[in-house]
């Protein structure tokens, strides 16, 4: 992996049994998301009591911070299987019908980026998630007949980065919805003990709070992070990932103190030193770094946002006050968000703590 893609909420193909490995696999071992964890415990509690699946649940939130593990979690909870598969894999309504037909009774399916799925894919699960009914058409044209086919009792899990784009009708559908926050400080170090001693990495607690202040509020991001410090550690240095070797290691990772990786700090640079902060457009900016729009978009930017270090305006993006500061620049006069402090804390004001 790239040092570019380490910081990168995204899981690849290649990291997904390493990350599977750290899970947690009950709810009472999910680290942090304090509220939604409580409500989502009421919510099966209730369920098994009455001897019945729970409502369907919506799961949303930026990518990394655990929704698949819960859905795992409430599988597990439950003592019920759990069948997974994504929105683009769903092209056809055949597709769907053909999964909800093979649940067996109190399954949970869990249907990731549940916002990608087809339209008629969509329209057929509603009547599945009410009805617990599927139709299924034979045939084309005015010989067409629709079969109408019992589905078991089960529990929909979708999960989504983007709730926005949720049609009203499916996300009325669900009786819990959920929204998954970024991690404190304080949660990612927790979460990072817990990880090194699954892995059997010793860590001190300066190495913990190192690697947590650079994972940008996301365990996906922290348990990557740990397990190349700890490469590093068990090469370079004596095996123990302590405040030293993080540093170390990360710099050898091209990862700064923000948690800004090369294409981040390429991005900042480019708007400062040679758009003098801008406004500058997307596709622009995206030349100026070697990379295409859509990357930029959607790698870089919504951190760099978050971390007031660049705003997007109707003229384009701007580099901000705090990201001349990151980068050992003066900001000229005039500087977008000159008057707020040089880098806000992101993560450790959390509200959801019990």
């Amino acid at each position: 992996m790239s040092s570019e893609n380490l910081v990168s909420a995204y899981v690849s193909d290649a990291e997904r049994d390493a990350e599977a490995s750290v899970r947690p696999k009950r709810l009472e071992e999910f680290i942090a998301q304090h509220r939604v964890r409580d409500q989502l415990d009421l919510l099966l509690q209730g369920a098994m009591r009455r001897g019945s699946p729970p409502d369907h649940i919506l799961l949303s939130g930026p990518p990394g911070l655990g929704k698949t593990t819960l859905a795992n979690i409430v599988a597990a909870e439950l003592g019920s299987g759990i069948r997974v598969t994504s929105g683009p894999a769903i092209e056809r309504s055949g597709d769907l019908a053909a999964i909800l037909t093979s649940l067996a009774e109190g399954d949970v399916l869990f249907i990731d980026e549940i916002h990608r799925i087809a339209k008629p894919a969509e329209e057929l699960l509603y009547s599945a998630m009410e009805d617990f009914r599927v139709d299924v058409v034979v045939g084309k044209g005015p010989g067409a007949t629709a079969i109408p086919l019992d589905v078991e009792p089960f529990t929909l899990v979708g999960a989504t980065t983007r709730s926005g784009l949720l049609t009203g009708p499916m996300r009325d559908r669900f009786g819990f919805v959920a929204h998954l926050d970024f991690y404190s400080p304080a949660d990612l170090e927790t979460l990072l003990h817990r990880s090194a001693r699954i892995l059997g990495v010793p860590i001190t607690e300066e190495g913990a709070a190192e690697i947590a202040g650079r994972s940008r509020g996301t365990p996906r991001i922290a348990n990557r992070l740990l397990r190349r410090v700890r490469d590093f550690a068990e090469v370079r240095a004596e095996g123990v990932v302590n405040l030293a070797t993080a540093r170390a290691a990360l710099t050898v990772y091209d990862v700064d103190a923000l948690g800004l990786d090369r294409l981040d700090r390429a991005v900042l640079t480019a708007l400062v030193d040679s758009f003098r902060g801008g406004p500058v457009g997307l596709s622009t900016l995206a030349v100026a770094v070697g990379e295409q729009p859509d990357t930029v978009e959607e790698v870089c930017e919504p951190f760099l946002v978050r971390a007031g270090l660049l705003a997007r305006t109707p003229r384009g993006r701007v580099a901000t006050a705090a990201a001349w500061h990151h980068l050992g620049r003066t900001p000229p006069n005039g500087t977008f968000g000159a008057d707020a402090p040089p880098v806000p804390d992101l993560f450790s004001a959390q509200t959801d703590q019990p």
